[in-house]
């Protein structure tokens, strides 16, 4: 199983927590060429694996964790590892990615990617150590918060000498070990927050796996690669969003302009603007709270933010957290937020559904379809709330469940804001069009990332018509691509932020940029070409866009912009081709009517998100039919013409 490529170990390792037997996962050249690693990787091998009746909490669910040739390699930010699963929240293809550190320590032991399939009879942790593998029993591990039980594997883990041996961990907290459907794993203080892989990790009876040895990644041409990382690094450092704002605020720096585009969800995404927004914004967290920054392995844009809590020194609130605890249930307390924030990770929980649950909860009592007690701005016992929903105790148990269920249970689907039963980001959709789409067609649900992140474009660093729908298909489809294959290389999706000149950044009133805003709606057949033969684009994009040439140098493989695309396109349609197999067509590319019917803006008819007549746009670019399937033309043209066999065969049938 070793392969020519550099950037790989060459080998994937799959575990039965059933049978508690590991063995080599069959993974060859080919299929590394055509799906590189990442979240496409994790697809591809799900959708061989999975029926399509299999049930996200049986033992059947299998957990992918997956790195990328970039993992290791010595690229910027290049720490991320991926993982995929089907989703408890869901029920559908979910990718949750983590910037911790197992992934770069998964391949020190010798391996590109781990399956994890079963179920444990007992609480077990695993310890992966330069290809071997031992179970050891989680009993006196069951019941410990993230830090608590990573704190205790790195003392398990010393050596004979006393030295503690360098690992990667992944780890779930109470949340997982008791199904709450958007638990989450936890690497470091990193999180792979969305989809509910916690609980799914939580229903294999697994509490850890730690991944340590002694392996180097090669790479194709080293010296080449050295210089080009040293070049790479100059850019994202001088670039004034990934070496200025991120830098300087981190996400949170986010909240002021959201405020200012009305983009800033406020009391469940009645309005987008937040009156007490200073009070929670990253000006306020940067002066008053933050102790200083944090950054992954090999990252130089280091924007996370460090907080204290009660002494310690801990990661903290990020955009979503920010807007969604904040505006979001008409909290302007930022010490609260700080809290959560802990305590939500502490438990391991998404921050993102924690927080539009319980604002869905709010609103449905106001409305008096649910008597919960739960009332928009009155938040002194929400940290008390959040230790009843991981425990499932209480009105957590339902509230554990997400807020698709409990609008279906209790009524209300008009303004439980999710996507596919994924809750919405931080971003008001209906004054960010693009968005909007991006987030209905996302394949793991309402999600900004998968979703293209337009809002890039609307606002955030590029002052693009926000309510103009023309163009924005075109444009979402090639985010999300790029995007796409940036994320399988396994790398950082902030280093795309960069792929935008700096000149543009820095002089948003200049003549070139307001042209440049004012000429992108009309750019929708010129990107349509590029969306249907990417292949043409046979150059690198230098300076801006460093991606695909560092694909060729690490891997030695063929590469260039419009292949790296089409990697992107390709992994993009599998991932929905499997969940069209978990009935996913247009009918679940949706958006509740609070967001699709009425205007954020009383009279102004602009400001709803016109998702209907974009998605028919979106479709056809994707070449996928109306109902939002993947034809079979469009698979055979990917290279997966596996699945198209399998479409005659299902017809046939």
């Amino acid at each position: 199983m070793a392969t020519k490529y550099g950037g790989y170990t060459g080998k994937v390792l799959l575990i039965d927590l059933t049978s508690t037997t590991a063995k080599l996962y069959p993974w060859s050249d080919q299929e590394r060429k055509r799906y590189i690693g990442g979240k496409t990787m994790a697809a591809k091998i799900l959708g061989d694996q999975l029926p399509k009746d299999t049930d996200p909490l049986s033992e059947e669910n299998m957990l992918v964790i997956t790195t990328g040739p970039f993992t290791g390699s010595g690229v910027p930010s290049s720490s991320r590892f991926n993982i995929s699963t089907l989703s408890p929240q869901t029920g559908i293809l979910t990718s949750s990615n983590c910037g911790g550190n197992f992934g770069y320590y998964l391949k020190k032991a010798g391996f590109d990617a781990l399956i994890i399939k079963g179920r444990s009879e007992k609480p077990v942790w695993l310890e992966i150590y330069n290809q071997s593998v031992t179970v050891h029993s989680a009993s006196k591990l069951w019941g410990m918060h993230t830090s608590k039980v990573q704190e205790t594997l790195d003392e398990k883990l010393k050596t004979t000498n006393g030295k503690h041996r360098k690992s990667g961990k992944i780890v779930i907290g109470p949340a997982g070990e008791n199904l709450v459907r958007y638990a989450c794993i936890a690497s470091n203080e990193r999180l792979a927050g969305r989809g509910g892989t916690g609980a799914v990790m939580g229903s294999k009876n697994l509490k850890a796996v730690t991944a340590s040895g002694t392996h180097t990644v090669k790479v194709h041409d080293k010296k080449a690669l050295d210089k080009l990382n040293r070049k790479w690094f100059r850019y994202l450092k001088k670039h004034p969003l990934t070496g200025d704002q991120l830098p300087r605020l981190g996400t949170a720096g986010l909240v002021s302009t959201m405020q200012m585009r009305g983009q800033l969800a406020t009391r469940n995404y009645q309005y987008g603007q937040f009156n007490d927004y200073e009070k929670v914004n990253g000006e306020t967290l940067a002066e008053t709270f933050h102790i200083g920054n944090k950054g992954c392995l090999s990252c130089p844009i280091k924007c996370a933010r460090t907080v204290e809590i009660d002494g310690k020194a801990v990661k903290g609130p990020e955009l979503e957290t920010l807007g969604l605890l904040g505006g979001g249930i008409l909290n302007n307390d930022m010490n609260h937020i700080l809290r959560w924030n802990y305590e939500l990770d502490e438990l391991g929980m998404d921050t993102i559904s924690a927080a539009n649950t319980i604002a869905y909860a709010m609103e449905a009592n106001e409305k008096g379809l649910w008597d919960n007690d739960l009332q928009f701005g009155q938040v002194s016992e929400i940290s008390q709330l959040w230790e009843d929903i991981a425990l499932r105790r209480g009105i957590g148990d339902e509230l554990a469940n997400g807020s698709k269920w409990l609008s279906e249970k209790y009524g209300g689907k008009e303004f439980a804001i999710h996507s596919k039963g994924m809750e919405l980001a931080a971003y008001e959709p209906r004054r960010t069009v693009g968005l909007g789409l991006g987030y209905a067609v996302s394949n793991r649900g309402g999600c900004h990332l998968n979703g293209g992140y337009m809002v890039l474009l609307e606002g955030l660093s590029m002052n693009v018509d926000q309510q103009n729908p023309h163009g924005k298909p075109d444009l979402t489809v090639i985010f999300q691509d790029l995007m796409e294959a940036t994320s399988a290389c396994g790398q950082c999706l902030f280093t795309t932020y960069a792929f935008f000149p700096p000149p543009l950044i820095r002089n948003p009133n200049s003549w070139y940029t307001k042209a440049f805003c004012k000429a992108v709606p009309h750019l929708g057949p010129v990107l349509r070409l590029v969306n249907k033969f990417p292949e043409m684009l046979c150059f690198h994009l230098p300076v801006i866009f460093n991606q695909s040439k560092a694909l060729n140098l690490v891997t030695g493989m063929p590469s260039s912009f419009g292949r790296f695309i089409k990697a992107g396109k390709r992994g993009y349609t599998l991932e929905r081709y499997i969940n069209t197999g978990f009935g996913i067509s247009r009918k679940d590319d949706s958006l509740p009517e609070r967001l699709t019917r009425i205007p954020q803006i009383e009279g102004d008819e602009t400001t709803k998100v016109p998702l209907e007549k974009m998605k028919n746009v979106y479709y056809a670019a994707r070449g996928w039919s109306h109902d939002g399937i993947p034809t079979a033309k469009t698979l055979q043209k990917l290279g997966l013409s596996e699945l198209t066999k399998q479409i005659n065969q299902e017809s046939e049938t």
